[in-house]
Order: C-alpha cells, then structure tokens, then sequence
C-alpha cells in the first residue's frame, strides 16, 4: 500500500517511447514540472500528450516540445507557446483541439470505464463537422483534418458523441497526498489533475506535502488512492506567473 516512489527519475523510468500520456496543469497553476522534467532527463519520445494545454515555452510541456519528443497533443488551449505555433504550421505536430469542458470529461469518462458520451459542445461547428487542422503538410496545406463525428437528437436537441480518453501514464501535481495515494490538490489546481489523475492506467503524482495515512480528512480528498499507482514527494513548488502586468 506504500507507493511512495523516492525520486522523480525513478517514477518515470518506465515511460517507453510511444506513450500517451495525461498531464494536469491549468495554466502554470499544478502543472507536474518536476515529473516533466525527470521525462526529459529519462529521454522517452514520439510521445502523445492530453492536457489543457501544451506548456509554454521553456515551461511545463514546454520543454518536451522544445526538443521534439511529442508527436501529437490533443488539448484546448495552445496560446502563448511559438515552438508549438512554429511546430504545428510546419507540419511537425499533430494537434487535436478539443473544447475545454469536452477535454475534461473525456478524461473523467475513461477514468470512470465510460467509453462515450454526447455532449451539445461543438455541434454545428469543425469540432463535429470535421475538417480542423489536426497537421499541416509544412507548405500551407491540410495534410491531417479531423473526421466528422457522429450526432444524434436527444429531446429536440443534437449532441456530438466524444470518446473518453485512457492514457497510459498520467502526471500529476497535488498540494497534499499520502502513501497509500490519496490526493488533495489546492485551489485551481484542482480543474485538471483530477480527471487527468483518473484517466492514467498508471497515474504518478507529484506532492508538495506527503503526510500519513490517515491525516487527511476523508471528506477533503479530491482522487482516492485507488487511481494512483506512484507517489514523489517534492516540497513547496513556486507558481510562475504567465503575464505579468504592473504600474509604469
């Protein structure tokens, strides 16, 4: 029952090339910095990546695309990132742009052994129509569109059918967890990490405090052990800020 996992390398040293991998993080707020790194330092690449977003540059997933080791995301938000903006024009990633609320679902649904779902986000538009850019051919091309998804009327009303998402591994980041895998993340940290928590076969989560078994109130914990195979301590984590506004 003591998954407590020392270090960082150690946790990830399984990942092979290939994987698809599920990351918490919303914004620079839970993002796994310290697992992320230790999978560079590991070197697994061709990596297929679920997360709300892709990092920004030199942070986060960031620095996986920086030097090439993810082939494909599937994400909602991929602002504020120029190597991924300069790999997916060129025709070198492969993105799947995904509605937000419809990202976070498809994570819990493949946590929770549903493989579908309807949902009215995205009917009408690309999302459900198909043709979105999923890669370009580098010469302003389309050389991947997504496909059209199935609709079907519930009530007077139509839905688009999204397959839940199981990843192999997932990284997460939590404020407190304990050996046995209990975890409890802290404030908007908390949008993310649970579904992406659930939805690994193998989920690896980092945490700022390791207490006991038994410390944490059971009413307060957000994912209960049993979708979390690995824990590394990892001490306080400072937050960056993404933009900084201040007076003249």
């Amino acid at each position: 029952m003591d998954k407590v996992i020392a270090t960082a390398a150690e946790a990830v040293a399984d990942v092979p090339d290939g994987a698809t991998i599920a990351v918490g993080g919303f914004g620079l707020v839970g993002v796994p910095e310290i697992l992320i790194n230790a999978l560079l330092e590991q070197g697994a690449t061709d990596l297929e990546t679920v997360s709300n977003n892709c990092g920004t540059d030199g942070f986060g997933l960031g620095v996986l695309l920086e030097q090439g080791r993810i082939r494909r995301t599937i994400s909602s938000y991929v602002g504020d990132n120029k190597e991924f903006a300069r790999q997916y024009l060129s025709g070198e990633l492969e993105v799947e742009l995904t509605p937000q609320g419809t990202l976070a679902e498809r994570l819990r649904a493949g946590g929770a052994g549903i493989p579908a779902f309807f949902t009215p986000a995205g009917v009408g538009t690309q999302v459900a129509d198909g043709g979105l850019p999923r890669r370009y051919d580098g010469k302003g091309g389309i050389a991947v569109a997504s496909p059209a998804k199935e609709t079907r009327d519930f009530d007077g009303q139509t839905y688009v059918m999204e397959r839940g998402i199981v990843a192999d591994y997932a990284l997460v980041h939590a404020w407190k967890g304990d050996r046995h895998g209990n975890l409890v993340f802290r404030r908007s940290a908390r949008n993310f990490n649970p579904p992406a928590a659930a939805s690994g076969r193998i989920t690896i989560a980092q945490v700022e405090h390791l207490v006991e078994p038994g410390e944490l109130d059971p009413d307060q914990v957000h994912t209960p052990g049993i979708h979390v195979q690995r824990v590394v301590p990892v001490g306080k984590v400072a937050v960056g800020i993404e933009k900084r506004t201040v007076r003249a």
